[in-house]
């Protein structure tokens, strides 16, 4: 996906898709990048399997994320750089309001 349709598509964001892509800027699977949202947002958010998974399935086909291996049948999940640009530029667009 293009730089240009990824910022339509995804500015602003759910929180949901920002802490998910924020969760990978390290690798995890699954139920780590739920634990990881719930410890970030002190148990504000709570991520339940199918919005999780089908929130990474989203992420993954438009290329904002990348599979890179599987671990007894956990997917292992990164942010792209595309990811890291749309997720640089959500955090800017939250800051902005702010100030």
């Amino acid at each position: 996906m293009s730089l240009e349709k990824a910022q339509r598509r995804y500015i602003p964001m759910s929180e949901t898709m920002f802490y998910i892509l924020l969760s990978l800027k390290q690798e995890r699977h699954g139920y780590a990048i739920m634990q990881h949202i719930k410890e970030l947002t002190k148990g504000r958010i709570i991520l339940g399997a199918g919005t999780a998974y089908s929130s990474l399935g989203k992420l993954e086909s438009d290329g904002l994320i990348e599979n890179i291996r599987e671990e007894e049948r956990r997917r292992i999940y990164i942010i792209t750089p595309l990811g890291t640009q749309i997720l640089h530029e959500e955090a800017a667009r939250i800051a902005e309001l702010y100030n």
